[in-house]
Formats: structure tokens, sequence, C-alpha cells
């Protein structure tokens, strides 16, 4: 018997309704995980995040392993009794961390070595430690160290990352051995089709647990993500679950499912609640801005959070201008129960054989990308503690 089994209960083209089974209980697919980066989803306890319909969150090796560090977690009961979290967990590998965050990184054959954005200490990363670390959270998924590059990227370097990630993969096989977890293999291979199916050949090949597609988000074209989406969906094995890493706004969930994807995590959510947007069925709506400053009516009229419930965007507004704490859990609890809630929403329609009703009702009334811009300083950047 594998660490975690996905049942595929329904299918509606590509889009999938499964079980996951975890030996923390079982998950729902079509399923989005919120970002719990450092064991805690940022202003949101265990009890909001089941109140939003969470069933399986996601935390972050790199950050763990900086801060407080593994063996801590490890002393104090593993992550579950650390966040007091007791559903299932999956953790990144730190791979994109490494890139997007360290001040100076040298990767080699053996792993890279990179200074902490924490403290500037020197830090060593190989496939093995990566592992170790993962063993050590006792988490229900595991994910290999791999190479991320950021788009666009030759041909040439391309293949040298996916090489170096593909021998990383081979090692961390090893190293995971009989340990607990399920340990899934990371496709790369950039925006190239040729090295993603080479990737998803070799991955699949050596029989692993479920699949993460990697190495998107990081600023290619629409048409190229959901189109290598497609590809690596549709080469996988129907028996594993796919993870999207990294994925994304509302309507991205919705195309990507429509792809065949089982699994999302992402930090938008709870990184644009912090500066004041909320995402409601028609659109995403700028709390901060003046013409909410007397609006009675709630974040959407449609949504049972807390937040909706009980209060008026009148005063969201008002709480974000004074600065005021309480604003942050509201908006992440809402933001959250959204994209929760239009998981569910396709879930449903996939059993019912409607999806592609739903996709296209979706997708008119909320539009194709629902992010307003909330300015260079908010999101362009990667924010450490995310």
């Amino acid at each position: 018997m594998r660490a975690v089994e996905l049942t595929v209960v329904k299918t509606d083209g590509a889009a999938r309704a499964g079980r996951l089974r975890t030996p923390h209980g079982e998950v729902e697919t079509p399923a989005f995980m919120p970002v719990a980066t450092q064991g805690t989803v940022k202003s949101l306890s265990p009890d909001d995040l089941r109140a939003a319909g969470a069933q399986i969150i996601l935390a972050n090796t790199y950050h763990l392993f900086l801060r407080p560090g593994h063996d801590v977690v490890r002393e104090l009961g593993g992550l579950h009794r650390f966040m007091a979290w007791n559903g299932p967990i999956l953790t990144d590998s730190g791979g994109f961390q490494v890139w997007s965050l360290a001040k100076l990184r040298k990767i080699g054959e053996d792993g890279v070595e990179f200074r902490s954005h924490v403290d500037g200490s020197l830090r060593f990363l190989s496939p093995e430690i990566c592992v170790a670390i993962q063993h050590a959270l006792g988490v229900d998924i595991l994910h290999p160290l791999d190479e991320c590059l950021a788009y666009p990227a030759t041909v040439e370097a391309t293949e040298r990352s996916l090489a170096l990630t593909l021998r990383w993969l081979r090692r961390s096989v090893a190293a995971h051995g009989r340990g607990a977890g399920a340990l899934f293999g990371i496709i790369q291979g950039g925006a190239i089709p040729e090295l993603r199916r080479r990737a998803v050949e070799e991955v699949c090949a050596l029989d692993l647990d479920g699949h993460a597609i990697g190495g998107l988000a990081v600023g290619e074209p629409k048409d190229v993500m959901y189109a290598t989406t497609e590809l690596c969906a549709g080469l996988l094995p129907a028996d594993r679950p796919r993870y999207l890493m990294g994925v994304g706004k509302p309507a991205d969930l919705v195309e990507c499912v429509a792809r065949g994807v089982d699994m999302f995590d992402c930090v938008l959510p709870t990184r644009n609640a912090r500066n004041g947007q909320a995402f409601t069925r028609d659109g995403a709506i700028t709390i901060r801005n003046a013409r909410f400053a007397r609006d009675p009516s709630p974040l959407d009229p449609e949504c049972r959070c807390e937040a909706c419930r009980l209060f008026s965007r009148a005063y969201l507004r008002h709480l974000f201008a004074a600065r005021e704490l309480l604003v942050y859990r509201l908006l992440s609890l809402h933001n959250l129960t959204f994209y929760l809630g239009l998981l569910a929403d396709m879930r449903a329609a996939i059993l019912e054989g409607r999806f592609e009703a739903f996709r296209a009702r979706f997708l008119g009334r909320y539009g194709d990308s629902g992010v307003e811009s909330l300015g260079s300083s908010d999101l362009s950047s990667t924010d450490p503690e995310d």
C-alpha cells in the first residue's frame, strides 16, 4: 500500500474529482492548499482554516530548516503537533525559495550552498538533507530538492538544469527509502515541450506516489503556463495525484482543473489580503480604495465567511486605513474561504457532469485575471516571509 492513494471518482473531460487518502485523513480533490510557510497560515488559526474549508495545508522546507530548525520541530512531536493542525501536511522542496530568496547561492552536483535570508549564515542543502528535514517534520507528502529556473531560459540551460534535477531526484528516492510519508516527483523542463516529455518519462519510471508540475508561475505568458500544464497532466499516470506548484489566480485554478490538475497552492489569498485585496465572485476588489468608505454591503453577499457575515466594506476599509490587525485576519479568512469554495464548487460540477458550463459561467462573471494591480511594491517581489 502506498503512503498516499488517489481514487478518481469522476471525470468530466480532463477535469477530475477524486479522494486522496493520506495518513492524516482524506482530501477531496481538486483541492487548494493554504500556504503555512513557517508552520502557520499568516494571521489564521487552525480553527479558522477548518472554518474556511481547508483539508490540507502546505509548509515550507526552506523556512522551517532555517527557523526554528527541523530538529526542534521533531523534538516537539513533529509539525502536526507543533502547529496544532491534525490534517494532512505537504511540504515543498525549498528549491524555489533558494532560487528566489537566497542572497548568495552556489549550485553544484552535491547540492546548493546559500546564505540565509534570516541571519546571513552560510547553509547547505543537498537532496539527502532536504529529505531528512521533511522526515523530521513528519509530513504526509514531501518533495525532492530541485532547481527552478526563471523564464525565459535557453534550451541549453534548461536541459542542464533538468538533468541535475533528475539526478537529485534519484538521490532523494534513495534517501527516502522506506521512510514515512509520500515522495512526489517534480516535473521540470521549462517551456520546452521535449524536455517536459523527457522529465515525465524519467520521473514516472521511478514509480513514485504522486507528481508535481514545477517551474511555472515564474513569469511565463498564460498560454505557455496552460499549454505546459496540459502537456504534463496528459502524460502523467491517471492513478496518481497531480500537483501544480505555486499556481495561482482564480481563473488559473479553473483552467488548470480543466486540464487535469488535482492539487494547488499559492500565497495570493493571504499575501493579497495583507495588501488590502479581496476576491469576490465578480472579481477582485481593493478595499483600501476611497469608493468603499461608505459602502454598507459585505465583501461578497454570497460568501459565508465571518468577514462577510458580520462586517461591511466600509468597516473593513476603516480597519485597513487604521492598520488594525483584525483586518488582516478577516481578509485572509475571506480570501481563503473564496479559494476553497471555488475548488469545492468545481468538484461538485465535475461530479454532476457540468464542469464546462461552470467554467464558462465563472470566467464570464469573474474575468480572465481577477487580480487588480496593487502596485509594484506589493506583488512584484517575493516576500521572504511567504
